[in-house]
């Protein structure tokens, strides 16, 4: 019987298997006229997208009349081959109207829409059930430089499970497509808050050669003063350099190291841990509540604050701030590095061609724009809940993204 494990309670028969050429007609149709001049490209997240804002250039040839023009609702099957589409892509058109793809695509539309459910359609291309069916034709001098050597004929006679009920594949379709909605509608306020968290970065703090800053709490008058790092911290130094591999274990003490540390906060999408022998060697090293930490080479400039639950946690490769001299706000300096201002004086005295690197005597000598303590809360309190509505809704999204994953491997055949 040939059934999703998953369905709605009121369709019983069982999916029937079809050629995807039974179902779809291929188009060949060529931008001869220049009806469009938008180049496409397949992203497997954006899907069919325009190669200006996926590359932030064009790739495409001037000339755009040879190429394939695709109308909205028509697909397009990618053939080049990435970690996130092993046997290639197959995306419908969405966001404009028409577009042009290089003829390496295969374009098709659905034949007969009282039979084939396009948004049903659309959703099974995000599963992975059609990807041993390309794997069977492509088989034989399959990638060629990730591209897959793969005739167009012998992808319409691949074949693909779906209900025999048009009203069965309608709800499956609405149901990830309202679904898609709410993952897009989390990326938009993403996007958005990321938008205005940039905008006020660079609106709240001063701009070089001016001592306030173009917005700022209505409350606050006095101009800003200028301290080095030196003159804030006592303690500015590197974290353990070296190599602390053999110490390395599957559970422990977590071990800040540089790729935990991005975008002015700490993540554990990396985390490595050490042994407690090799953690009591570090103990003059900890990081404590509150410090500053900097990262040294690689993705030099990136910082955050350790927060109270990595208070005492050992580190690499990263340049240490700690014991402040006077009464200071360490996320608002947090976020003061994040401006563009400050990127590019840091990017001044990064060294290295390959691996970027940066020392700490030279963050000692970094100029800081500094307003009183209480305006410095003020600011760093903003960002901080710009920061967690940001977190908040990629959760969000990761967690819609995770849902749509188990379901699209229960709910098809």
């Amino acid at each position: 019987m040939a059934v999703p494990k998953l369905r709605f309670p009121e369709f019983t028969d069982d999916w029937e298997q079809r050629k995807l050429g039974d179902i779809v007609e291929r188009v060949t149709r060529k931008n001869t006229n220049l009806e469009s001049d938008l180049p496409l490209t397949i992203s497997a997240q954006y899907g069919l997208i325009d190669q200006n804002e996926f590359f932030d250039k064009r790739v495409a040839s001037k000339d755009v009349s040879g190429y394939y023009l695709v109308n909205n609702g028509e697909f397009a099957y990618n053939k080049s081959t990435s970690n996130d589409a092993p046997w290639g892509a197959v995306k419908r058109l969405d966001r404009y109207e028409k577009g042009v793809v290089s003829t390496l695509y295969i374009v098709f539309g659905i034949r007969d829409s009282h039979q084939t459910d396009s948004d049903f359609l659309a959703t099974y291309y995000d599963t992975n059930r059609w990807y041993s069916g390309v794997q069977a034709v492509a088989a034989e001098g399959a990638r060629n430089h990730g591209l897959l050597n793969i005739a167009a004929s012998d992808f319409f006679d691949t074949t693909l499970m779906l209900p025999a009920s048009i009203e069965e594949q309608q709800r499956i379709g609405a149901f990830f497509k309202s679904l898609d909605n709410a993952i897009t509608l989390h990326q938009r306020k993403l996007e958005d808050l990321r938008i205005l968290k940039k905008s006020m970065l660079q609106k709240m703090f001063p701009s070089e050669g001016n001592s306030v800053p173009e917005v700022r709490f209505p409350e606050f008058t006095a101009a800003w003063e200028q301290r080095k790092l030196s003159q804030i911290y006592s303690t500015i130094r590197n974290a353990f350099v070296g190599t602390a591999t053999p110490y390395y274990v599957d559970d422990g003490h977590f071990y800040l190291e540089s790729n935990n540390v991005k975008d002015g906060q700490i993540n554990h999408n990396t985390e490595v841990f050490i042994n407690d022998e090799f953690y009591k060697k570090q103990k003059g090293k900890w990081l404590h509540t509150g410090d500053l930490v900097m990262v040294q080479s690689g993705h030099v400039g990136h910082t955050a604050v350790i927060p109270p639950e990595l208070d005492n946690t050992a580190a690499h490769a990263l340049i240490m701030f700690q014991h402040p001299k006077q009464e200071i706000e360490p996320y608002f300096l947090n976020y003061e590095l994040q401006t563009l201002s400050a990127k590019k004086k840091i990017a001044d005295i990064t060294t290295g061609n390959t691996i970027k690197h940066i020392l700490a005597s030279e963050m000692q000598e970094f100029v800081m724009d500094l307003p009183s303590i209480l305006e410095q809360r003020r600011i760093a309190a903003f960002f901080r809940q710009i920061d967690n509505t940001i977190t908040l809704h990629q959760r969000k999204c990761d967690d819609l993204q995770k849902l749509k994953k188990a379901l699209l491997q229960q709910m098809f055949c």
